[in-house]
């Protein structure tokens, strides 16, 4: 009953505060009436204390008066501040008058009327999460395995989502659950463990067909946690142990491969560059010899040319001199001279130079006894 009562205060403050004036204008009024059997029993007294006693009375009832207007002045300001409401940003406020739906009220200022309409409920409209504990699941193949999921949701219908269900929360968390078992039901264990993305949109996609009848529209469902029993997981880290070490092996067999390619790679390239480099040495080489050979033979046809410039000259002086027949003689005696020093065998001498031969001879004997 306590609880009835202050719900129904809480939910309408103006209730409470007409009580309370009217339990004080009623005090008034009878405090008034009061003092008025007294004045009249009074007053046989006498009528010097029947006329004082009647100002008092007097100036009671204006002073009651005056307190019973400046709290109903008061009670009609607080009425209409409490009238008074603010929606902010993102929010929606459900109004019902006499018990029933009257409006949804949005972001601004908006007055309601006093003690006929009261706030049904405040709706946040912003995207919302929701992470829901761990369900258990069985899959195609009988494994089962727990999953836990977390739930975008937006409110797009206030008035929906207030009459819509009793708990809305309750309601997508049993909703979910049974969404996961048919969408997981469906799959094998590796499928499942490898489908998240398709089981996210399933899941979404019937969430939202289930949602519109209570003004809310699931934006996204993801699946946080798939945890398969203990001994699937323990095989699974075996695999994955193995699948390793068979990359292992593939890259170390490739790496070795790699490298003796790379090796071969080097060494074919190494004899390529030798060849190269021989084969430079060798042009270089004849270039060097077919240089020698020609600077050899330009110097000795140089050579032959001065020689016979030098004959030609000495021809040419002799003419000019007008050498007799026996000085030509003598000269060709000495170029048979010269011939003899080489390495021929035998010499072939005209007759003519003959007897000048003999005549040099005597000539040089008798130098020798003089």
């Amino acid at each position: 009953m306590n609880s009835s009562v202050e719900g129904v205060f809480g939910r309408h403050p103006q209730f409470f505060i007409c009580i309370l004036i009217a339990n004080i204008v009623i005090w008034n009024v009878t405090e008034t009436d009061r003092d008025q059997k007294c004045m009249d029993g009074l007053r046989i007294a006498g009528s010097l204390k029947s006329k004082t006693k009647t100002k008092q009375d007097n100036g009671g009832n204006v002073m009651g008066l005056l307190i019973a207007l400046i709290v109903l002045i008061l009670v009609a300001l607080a009425i209409a501040v409490s009238c008074i409401k603010i929606v902010p940003q993102a929010n929606a406020i459900v109004v019902e008058r006499l018990g029933g739906y009257l409006t949804t009220w949005s972001v601004g200022l908006h007055f309601k009327a006093p003690f006929i309409d009261r706030v049904a409920k405040k709706v946040l409209l912003k995207e919302q999460v929701v992470d829901f504990p761990p369900q258990p699941v069985i899959t195609k193949d009988n494994v089962t395995m727990r999953i836990d999921t977390v739930i975008f949701y937006q409110i797009t219908d206030p008035k929906l989502y207030t009459y819509g269900v009793e708990n809305p929360i309750m309601a997508i968390e049993n909703l979910t659950a049974t969404t996961l078992r048919n969408v997981i039901g469906e799959l094998e264990l590796d499928e499942t463990l490898t489908s998240r993305e398709i089981i996210n949109a399933k899941m979404r996609s019937s969430l939202d067909t289930a949602t519109d009848p209570w003004g809310i529209k699931v934006t996204r469902v993801e699946l946080k946690n798939i945890i398969p029993p203990a001994a699937i997981q323990d095989a699974m880290e075996k695999q994955m142990k193995a699948e390793r070490e068979k990359r292992e092996a593939i890259l170390r067999s490739q790496g070795e491969k790699e490298s003796a390619i790379l090796v071969a790679e080097g060494k074919k390239q190494s004899a390529i560059l030798d060849a190269e480099a021989e084969k430079q040495a060798a042009i270089l080489r004849a270039e060097a010899k077919k240089e020698a050979t020609i600077r050899e033979a330009e110097g000795q046809a140089q050579a032959i040319l001065a020689v016979q410039q030098a004959n030609a000259d000495g021809i040419k002086m002799l003419n000019d001199a007008a050498a007799s027949d026996n000085v030509i003689k003598l000269k060709s005696l000495d170029a048979f001279a010269k011939a003899a020093d080489g390495k021929a065998t035998k010499i072939i001498i005209p007759s003519e130079i003959q007897g000048l031969a003999g005549l040099a001879k005597s000539v040089t004997e008798i130098a020798k006894e003089n």
